[in-house]
């Protein structure tokens, strides 16, 4: 089973089956080795991955470099990478704000290709992409969920919640971005037992294991 990560790369210790770094330089897309994680937002994510799938192959897409920013070109260029090296499930723990053809596209040939592709969301406020593209998992963080534990939203803003803790349970890179992970690693699980799933089957056994319905109630809020 390999598992596509598109994100600010691996650590130099992390074990990857590929990677490949999509650099936007003088308004042109290149293809490039991938450097070692400067930002350590992609080795959390490859993190959690590892040790809740440790079955699976990862392969690396690094999009961010000096900073935790890209553009809809090296997303796409990205996933249409991972889906060509084989990437059975794609975790995107990232958004961006505007809806561009060349990302929807790669995300529609990702999944007529039967690739699961994990994006996350907000809890809250306006939609994000790729996460808001039919056919994408709109993952979150949930407080709520210990490491193992998911739930089902099923809001206007995500569809599922999982752990926003790193495996250290410190407090840098937590939220949305973890609950992605936590998540996509779990549906690891499922690929093991369903080799070609559908999305539907995908959907319904994250809702059959959810362990907690609807989302979380805030401080003040009522329902």
């Amino acid at each position: 089973m390999r598992i596509g990560v598109v994100d600010s790369g691996s650590a130099p210790m992390q074990q990857v089956a590929d990677s490949a770094a999509f650099i936007l330089r003088d308004n042109q897309l290149w293809l490039e080795p991938a450097l070692p994680d400067r930002l350590g937002h992609g080795s959390r994510v490859i993190e959690v991955i590892q040790a809740l799938a440790p079955e699976a192959q990862i392969l690396s897409a690094q999009v961010f470099q000096e900073r935790l920013s890209t553009s809809s070109a090296q997303v796409a260029a990205a996933i249409d990478w991972l889906v060509e090296q084989g990437a059975q499930l794609i975790n995107l723990s990232l958004g961006l704000r505007q809806d561009r053809d060349s990302l929807r596209e790669a995300c529609t040939r990702a999944l007529k290709q039967g690739v699961i592709l994990c994006a996350s969301s907000p809890a809250r406020g306006e939609p994000v992409y790729p996460s808001h593209y039919p056919g994408v998992f709109r993952m979150t963080g949930d407080a709520r969920c210990a490491r193992h534990e998911t739930s089902y939203l099923e809001t206007p803003y995500a569809d599922f919640g999982g752990c926003v803790r790193p495996l250290d349970d410190s407090l840098g890179h937590s939220g949305a971005s973890l609950g992605c992970a936590h998540l996509t690693a779990q549906l690891g699980a499922f690929l093991q037992q369903n080799p070609a799933p559908t999305l539907s089957a995908a959907r319904e056994w994250l809702i059959a294991r959810a362990a907690y319905i609807g989302p979380e109630q805030r401080r003040g809020e009522h329902g």
